[in-house]
């Protein structure tokens, strides 16, 4: 073991015997494409309704990536929400906890984000500081491929029931939540509409004045010619333009 590794876990004991263990909640996604910003929305109606005792910390990660890798190090107990390809029907809800999942993340992974996440727990893990206890509530997207969109009603009704999800685990490990007398407000006036789902719903553009997936007067013209990008790597074929296959039937 290393000196610093040693030092790590002196200051780790320290102050979970002060406190309790560190614990950190993370809602990890992109909220400019539909249900990828599950985990995103999910943190924030947590924060804007429930409070914690010191050692708990709430952390809207976006898609932050690598840079999260100090927040991961310092957390005991890691809960993540996020948006996760488990192939079930659209809106399930399912955690998977410990050693399983980095192993999700990587093979059922919804966006790129989700692979730079992995690498932060190997990060975190090679640096000698991986959390004890980890958790990771996961909501089946209905829909991804809408630009601008807000979550599904089947995945926007599973906020509620992942929160209870990491309720009850952190209590199980003697860390209570309290709900708020009263709910905090979205700071729009710092972050924009973005920052309350309501409102970005509401002033979102209709279908009509901002195109959501493709305007199909154009990819369904025959003037409009869709060819196939590079699709071997390594002499692996890989489907990356494979969602484009409906148009290209069309057009010949």
């Amino acid at each position: 073991m290393s000196e610093q590794t040693l030092m790590n876990d002196v200051n780790r004991e320290h102050s979970e015997q002060q406190h309790g263990p560190r614990v950190l909640l993370l809602g990890i996604g992109n909220l400019l494409w539909a249900d990828e910003g599950f985990g995103v929305r999910a943190i924030e109606h947590m924060h804007r309704h429930y409070e914690f005792p010191p050692n708990v910390e709430l952390l809207d990660g976006g898609t932050q990536g690598i840079y999260l890798v100090q927040n991961i190090r310092e957390a005991d107990i890691l809960v993540v929400f996020d948006a996760v390809d488990y192939g079930l029907p659209g809106g399930s809800l399912k955690r998977i906890e410990g050693d399983q999942v980095p192993k999700y993340l990587g093979c059922k992974k919804v966006s790129l984000h989700q692979t730079g996440f992995q690498e932060v727990l190997a990060m975190a893990e090679m640096l000698g500081d991986y959390p004890e206890k980890l958790l990771l509530i996961g909501v089946q997207p209905v829909e991804i491929e809408d630009f601008g969109g807000s979550l599904r009603p089947l995945v926007k009704a599973q906020i509620q029931p992942a929160i209870d999800l990491a309720l009850e685990y952190m209590l199980n490990h003697g860390v209570k939540g309290r709900k708020r007398e009263k709910p905090l407000q979205a700071d729009i006036a710092t972050a924009g509409s973005i920052a309350d789902m309501q409102s970005y719903e509401e002033q979102r553009p209709t279908n009509g004045e901002a195109c959501r997936l493709g305007d199909e007067r154009v990819l369904l013209s025959q003037a409009f010619s869709i060819a196939y990008r590079a699709t071997s790597i390594g002499g692996i074929a890989v489907p990356i333009d494979k969602h484009l296959e409906k148009y290209r039937k069309v057009t010949g």
